[in-house]
């Protein structure tokens, strides 16, 4: 009989001690994240200005925000970078995957290179780019210096220009990622399949084409959600390298509502914009859980 509690009492120790140890990191997350997530819905209904405030509006925030021209500005950015940035490092990511797929020599070493910049914060990388485009001390003085005084990059000081900079910037540190899942999923295609189809006369066009990258559904798919909520929730790259500007030109929904809330006071329309950015997200990650967990099942 001791033998016996002694069995049960380990076994009830071990299916509740993860528990345990998990419950304190689970509370503060439902807290600090999904809390304040709710507590920022409910915001966007209320007439909270300086201070949170409880005096309720209901669709107010909402009316106002979209009769905004600021907020028009910073969903036609989002437009212009966010189709850049997902195809840009879509189509180089693929490229770089199907280059180090070639078995070449050194792969581990150029791979970790193309890697680096995601190690590195957005505020570093737009740090960086910033003193790089900037034309007084970055690549248009260097290029001068060496005599070539025609010639100009003034991009991030052109309002017609500067949401490319923020483009450049994301893509440079972001395409290595992507690279890397598209190589997985190169790696674990059945390369029986392959020779199959070269003992046939496939050509390596046809074969990327009708077998390889068809099967590269699942690694496409990620990388759009990735990418997708990325550009969305951009936010420390745009303030390191423009600060929005100039003028509002490259101005995207985060640094908005950042804008409205912290300087402008007006903290109810801020609250408004961060809920859209959220249901954004959600209407791009709630289908891809969904394909994920039917898929699984």
């Amino acid at each position: 009989m001791a033998l016996s509690a002694d069995t049960d009492f380990k076994t009830r120790l071990q299916t509740w001690l993860p528990k345990l140890v998990l419950s304190p990191s689970l509370a503060l997350v439902l807290v600090f994240v999904y809390g304040f997530i709710l507590f920022s819905v409910y915001l966007s209904f209320t007439d909270s200005r300086l201070l949170p405030s409880f005096g309720w509006v209901g669709w107010e925030n909402y009316s106002k925000l979209w009769r905004l021209s600021h907020w028009e500005t910073s969903l036609t950015n989002m437009g212009i970078f966010a189709a850049l940035y997902i195809g840009i490092c879509t189509a180089l990511g693929l490229s770089l995957a199907i280059f180090l797929d070639q078995k070449i020599r050194g792969e581990g070493f150029i791979r970790t290179i193309y890697l680096y910049p995601m190690a590195l914060s957005f505020i570093v990388t737009g740090t960086a780019w910033k003193w790089f485009l900037d034309p007084g001390i970055g690549l248009e003085n260097v290029m001068q210096s060496w005599g070539w005084t025609s010639f100009e990059f003034d991009w991030i000081k052109n309002r017609d220009f500067a949401i490319y900079t923020v483009v450049l910037a994301a893509v440079w540190q972001t395409s290595g990622f992507v690279m890397a899942m598209f190589l997985a999923g190169l790696r674990g295609i059945d390369n029986e399949i392959l020779k199959a189809a070269q003992m046939d006369g496939a050509s390596n066009w046809n074969l990327y084409r009708r077998i390889i990258i068809p099967q590269l559904r699942p690694a496409f798919l990620s990388a759009f959600v990735i990418l997708s909520h990325l550009a969305i929730k951009t936010f420390d790259l745009v303030i390191a390298l423009t600060g929005g500007g100039p003028g509002r030109a490259t101005e995207l929904p985060a640094t908005f509502m950042y804008s409205y809330t912290f300087s402008r006071n007006q903290m109810g329309i801020g609250a408004a914009s961060a809920t859209i950015m959220l249901m954004t997200i959600a209407a791009i990650m709630i289908p891809y859980l969904y394909a994920e967990l039917r898929e699984k099942k």
